[in-house]
């Protein structure tokens, strides 16, 4: 199955979520003439080392989206208060009704309805009920996965990769954190593209399916 032609949704509950669990296949999908959305519900303010200016993040998903090919215009960031989604679950559904009417996507990308990171939940809860109508696709999070089923993988070629870890080094606020390092990265994509016979690839949950 080749995706072509379709307009993709990719929800980030925080900046670099979509990144690590598609940013390969949102490569792929730009290569193949996909026109690719992506919306950051927070920057993560409160989550920035004191050393660093406040609004980094939002400095450095600009450069991480554009090396993936999305153009500047698709790239909507919102502000919405790192741990505290649950809270603002109603207006954050307001917000995918208008962002769906909008865009119009065929697919949308979002975490897994298993993920355990509250903010990451609401947005795969949100997200069910906003695009009931579209093809879902959970991204894989190892760190926040309890458990995961693996009923989707998009075969990548390696220059998809390094394109997905250039991404993920503009993100030079979140180096400390273990899963942020390049050497997670390209072992993982090594590993799914093992289980489904080829060099590289990025594993999903299939929600919602429409053809």
């Amino acid at each position: 199955m080749k995706i072509k032609n379709s307009r993709i949704l990719v929800l980030a509950p925080h900046t670099d979520d979509g990144e690590f669990g598609c940013g390969g296949t949102i490569a792929k999908l730009i290569e193949d003439q996909n026109e690719v959305y992506y919306v950051a519900f927070s920057t993560c303010e409160k989550s920035v080392p004191s050393h660093l200016p406040k609004d980094i993040l939002s400095k450095e998903v600009k450069l991480a989206t554009s090396i993936l090919g999305i153009p500047a215009r698709n790239l909507k960031i919102l502000n919405y208060e790192v741990r505290e989604f649950i809270r603002d679950r109603q207006k954050i559904l307001e917000d995918l009704i208008e962002i769906r009417k909008s865009i119009k996507p065929d697919i949308v990308f979002m975490p897994s309805l298993n993920d355990v990171h509250q903010d990451h939940k609401t947005i795969a809860e949100e997200g069910l009920r906003a695009f009931k109508f579209q093809s879902i696709f959970s991204y894989e999070l190892p760190w926040n996965n309890l458990k995961f089923q693996n009923t989707l993988f998009i075969k990548l070629e390696e220059r998809h990769i390094k394109i997905k870890v250039e991404a993920l080094n503009c993100y030079e606020s979140q180096q400390f954190r273990t899963y942020g390092q390049e050497a997670y990265s390209i072992p993982q994509a090594k590993f799914r593209g093992l289980q489904s016979g080829c060099e590289n690839a990025e594993v999903f949950e299939v929600i919602r399916l429409f053809f």
